[in-house]
C-alpha cells in the first residue's frame, strides 16, 4: 500500500473495493436468503440476531458525536439517531424491525429480551460498538461506509423476501423499503465526511483498515447465524 496521500477518486476506489471482496452479501448464508433456501426457522434466526444489530446502531453513533468536536459534523450525524430510536412523526427503524419480526412470527418480547441471540453475534456487534467508541472519530465515521454498498443489497433483498417467502407478511418489509433511499442518502453524507477528515495518509489507511474492520463484523454476525442452521439441506 502505498505511503502517500491519495487522490479523491483513488481513495473512493480503495474504499469501493473493499465492499467488491468483502461485503457481507457475498457470505453463504446470505445467498441462500436472496436464492430463497432459508427455512423460515433459519429467517426468524435472522431477523432476530440481526435486531440486536440494529438496536445498537443509535449507541455506535452517539458513541461517535460523543468524540467529535466538530460542531458541523454533529449537527449532520444526529439524525441517525433518531433515525433508528424514532420520534413523534417517524417511528424509526428500530419499531421497523420489531414488526418484521412480528411478520416472521416473532414476538417483540422474543426480541427485545435477546431471548435468540448467538454469542457470536453479540460479540461481533459489541466489537464494533466499541470501535466506534474508542477510535478516532473520521475514522468510526469511516466504518459506516459500509453504506455505500447497502443500498444494492436493500433492494436484492427486498425482491427476494417478496419472490420467495410470502409466508412473510409484506407489511413487515417497510424497513427495507425505507432504507433503499436512506442508505444512499447516509451513504453520501458519510463519504463527504470522511474525504474531508481523512485528509492525511495514516487516516486514509486508517478508515480503509476501519471499513475492512466493519465488513468483518457483519461477516462474522453471518458465520455465527450459519453455523446454527449448518445442518439444514439448503444451506
Amino acid at each position: 500500500m502505498t505511503t502517500g496521500l491519495w487522490d479523491r477518486e483513488t481513495f473512493v476506489e480503495n474504499l469501493r473495493a473493499i465492499g467488491a471482496r468483502a461485503y457481507h452479501d457475498k457470505h453463504p448464508f446470505h445467498v441462500a436468503m436472496n436464492e430463497g433456501r432459508l427455512s423460515p426457522e433459519a429467517m426468524r434466526g435472522w431477523v432476530a440476531n440481526r435486531f440486536y444489530y440494529q438496536r445498537n446502531i443509535p449507541i455506535k453513533d452517539a458513541a461517535i458525536l460523543s468524540n467529535c468536536p466538530v460542531r458541523e459534523v454533529r449537527r449532520a450525524w444526529i439524525h441517525r439517531i433518531l433515525d433508528h430510536d424514532g420520534n413523534a412523526e417517524n417511528e424509526g427503524g428500530i419499531e421497523a424491525w420489531l414488526r418484521l419480526g412480528e411478520a416472521c412470527g416473532l414476538s417483540r418480547t422474543e426480541l427485545v429480551e435477546d431471548q435468540h441471540l448467538f454469542p457470536g453475534v453479540r460479540f461481533a456487534v459489541d466489537a464494533y460498538v466499541n470501535f466506534a467508541r474508542t477510535e478516532p472519530w473520521p475514522i468510526a465515521i469511516a466504518s459506516s461506509l459500509t453504506e455505500l454498498f447497502a443500498p444494492d443489497l436493500m433492494t436484492a433483498r427486498l425482491a427476494a423476501f417478496e419472490r420467495f417467502y410470502p409466508w412473510i407478511d409484506p407489511r413487515g418489509l417497510d424497513y427495507f423499503r425505507r432504507r433503499v433511499a436512506q442508505a444512499r442518502g447516509d451513504a453520501d453524507e458519510a463519504l463527504a465526511i470522511t474525504l474531508e477528515y481523512c485528509n492525511m495518509p495514516e487516516l486514509q489507511r486508517e478508515a480503509i483498515r476501519a471499513l475492512e474492520f466493519k465488513c468483518d463484523a457483519l461477516w462474522s454476525m453471518l458465520d455465527a447465524i450459519h453455523h446454527a442452521y449448518a445442518d439444514q439441506d439448503n444451506l
